[in-house]
């Protein structure tokens, strides 16, 4: 069976902006509000950081819950590990998930200055200074046979849509208009001379769009 690389539960608002700009350690997403874009995510029984029982059932978390279906491996932009640029200054500090991150896989994270890999939990992340085809060569290697989740942010998404890479994708829009930031897309309308589209509405007010290549 083909290993895919997948985009899972990616939050944008209406008018494409996936984050903000002015990224700090305080303010992972600039400045753009998280709880705009991932509200309809964390209020799901399945949220795979929620630690007090509840949440809704029903669309969003039956996408939520796909979140780590068949998971091996996760490849991210730098940061979204962090906000830190140029060579590493601080070692110690190890990623905005604390002690247990919520990936639970090998993480491979993207970034020009290369540093000693590092697990927490059961979650490793390796430093890879390569191509978009090369990392994924290596998430699929270290996946064992199971999909690799291509994580974000925006910036590492459009590197490997623009490469071709991509299998599947899951978009959710959030009703919200932000006006500036770092943007998916102007449309969805781009994508469609690669992938088939469905547009599914959610009585949460979100619209989820699901690609999957042609």
């Amino acid at each position: 069976m083909t290993q895919l690389l997948r985009v899972q539960n990616f939050s944008i608002s209406s008018d494409g902006i996936a984050a903000g700009e002015d990224q700090s350690l305080e303010r992972p997403f600039g400045n753009v509000d998280p709880g705009q874009l991932f509200a309809w995510a964390g209020a799901t029984a399945s949220w795979p950081m929620r630690t007090d029982p509840g949440g809704s059932r029903g669309l969003d978390d039956y996408l939520t819950r796909d979140f780590a279906r068949n998971i091996g491996a996760e490849i991210m932009g730098r940061n979204k590990f962090g906000p830190q640029r140029g060579p590493w200054s601080d070692h110690e500090w190890r990623g905005w998930w604390g002690d247990e991150p919520p990936f639970r896989t090998p993480v491979f994270v993207m970034t020009h200055h290369e540093r000693p890999s590092f697990t927490l939990s059961d979650t490793t992340f390796h430093f890879v200074d390569a191509d978009p085809a090369t990392v994924l060569g290596q998430a699929r290697e270290a996946a064992q046979g199971k999909d690799v989740r291509l994580g974000g942010g925006v910036t590492t998404i459009r590197q490997f849509l623009d490469a071709g890479l991509v299998d599947t994708m899951h978009v959710a829009v959030s009703p919200v208009k932000l006006g500036s930031g770092l943007r998916l897309w102007d449309s969805p309308d781009e994508l469609l001379d690669r992938f088939h589209l469905d547009v599914v509405p959610s009585p949460s007010g979100m619209t989820h769009h699901l690609f999957w290549r042609k």
